[in-house]
């Protein structure tokens, strides 16, 4: 079997919305984001530099991954939004020769490209239709996509000795939220954007320790808060900290911290 068909699909994430006038949030995703306006002109406005301007059909927005953009728009619009996991960006930059850990894509406001546009309005009839061609179809559009996005509106990114400060907060912050879930390192190198590989390695260097010991010590300390609240019986403690059952959330509080969850327990009284 070759290499490329090894690879697992990366979906492209398509969303078709509706949006009624106002403020308007991007919040910081893992994801890459382009929208596009798929309805008529609406007269748009930057927060930040009071910057005006008319969006018509087929204008877009770029936000690299881990960017937070507020903007305000007067009338209600439709919009579609192209997330892009870093994953698809990087298998992309394989196919074109790049440093798959090294490409991000730049943040741009209000431009307009052909080619991009061209495969947003496939997509945009995918979903309307609710994607009959199926996930083949889809992905091979996110692959274009990515294609030209490497190649005209690529950023650099520079990998240094670990994680930078954006990327390990948005790893520690995901690791907080998602404890009591499957953790996996596909997932977190994700939310780092940067290859499982790497991210094994940048994740180390940044905090001194492995990803598997980190979220375990999270855990410890998660379990060990809920035991001393005493709010809820040792079984669901152990289950609201990520671990699999209550023996198990025992032996790693015995190694992490030298005691066990009854002596925790004895310590409130």
């Amino acid at each position: 079997m070759s290499e490329h068909a090894r690879r697992p699909r990366v979906s492209l994430g398509v969303d078709l919305r509706t949006t009624r006038a106002g403020d308007r949030v991007h919040l910081s995703s893992s994801d890459h984001v382009l929208n596009i306006h798929a309805s008529g002109p609406v007269r748009v406005s930057c927060l930040a530099s009071q910057h005006y301007s008319v969006r018509t059909r087929g204008e877009m927005f770029l936000l690299p991954a881990g960017h937070t953009d507020t903007w305000v728009e007067d009338d209600d619009s439709v919009g579609l939004d192209l997330r892009l996991p870093h994953s698809l960006l990087q298998r992309a930059a394989e196919d074109m020769g790049l440093d798959p850990d090294r490409v991000g894509v730049a943040l741009r406001h209000h431009f307009r490209d052909a080619q991009l546009e061209h495969i947003a309005w496939a997509l945009e009839a995918e979903a309307r239709a609710d994607f009959p061609n199926g996930l083949l179809y889809r992905e091979s559009l996110g692959l274009a996509l990515a294609a030209r996005l490497l190649g005209h509106y690529r950023a650099e990114v520079e990998v240094r000795g670990g994680l930078s400060t954006g990327q390990l907060q948005r790893v520690t912050d995901y690791v907080e939220t998602h404890l009591d879930e499957d953790l996996s390192l596909a997932t977190l190198s994700r939310v780092a954007a940067v290859s499982a590989s790497h991210f094994k390695t940048l994740f180390k260097r940044s905090t001194g320790l492995p990803v598997h010991e980190y979220v375990v010590q999270r855990r410890v300390e998660r379990a060990r808060t809920l035991l001393l609240r005493g709010e809820l019986p040792t079984g669901q403690v152990a289950l609201e900290a990520g671990f699999s059952h209550q023996s198990h959330m025992a032996r790693w509080m015995r190694r992490v911290l030298g005691v066990t969850p009854g002596d925790i327990l004895r310590s409130r009284a």
